[in-house]
């Protein structure tokens, strides 16, 4: 084999190498984007911050918040109970069984965008996967009240620009 295409070969290679281990996952969050519809909000503070007092606001306003990744910028809820505020077992079905998730991406320097969608879902079908099944609860909704105050408080208390 010559110098000139044992070099093409390893740069090739090198390359398909270089691809594939960018196109790894190393990130927790799910694998799907929030809702279009969710609310959103914007706070003067890092990712991790933000989401830790999202979770520490969530957990005020007794959400069963079930997992945080803070230095990736996501949280959850598990299915729960609207009416109670617990976590539940029961059928997800209808929107008295929610479910919260929400998102913390960069936004200008110092700041961050919290995303948060509050879903249920309306009806059962076996042959779609769980996410096409879910809906956005309307602004009217206990839960997307409840998400709205907690993200306009959040926004008040952590950012300082006047306008």
């Amino acid at each position: 084999m010559s110098g000139r295409l044992r070099n093409t070969v390893v740069g090739a290679a090198t390359m398909g190498f270089l691809v594939l281990a960018a196109c790894y996952p190393a990130t927790t969050r799910p694998g799907f984007s929030p809702m279009p519809q969710a609310a959103t909000r914007e706070v003067e503070l890092f990712i991790p911050e933000a989401t830790q007092q999202l979770a520490i606001a969530l957990d005020a306003e007794q959400v069963p918040v079930r997992r945080t990744e803070a230095r990736d910028g996501w949280l959850e809820t598990d299915w729960f109970d609207v009416k109670t505020l617990k976590p539940t077992s029961a059928r997800r079905l209808g929107d008295q069984v929610v479910k919260i998730r929400a998102w913390v991406d960069p936004s200008k320097p110092n700041f961050s965008v919290i995303t948060v969608e509050a879903v249920y879902r309306p009806l059962v079908d076996p042959s779609r996967d769980d996410r096409s099944l879910e809906r956005e609860v309307p602004n009217d909704h206990p839960v997307a009240m409840r998400v709205f105050r907690i993200l306009d408080s959040l926004a008040r208390k952590y950012t300082s620009v006047k306008k």
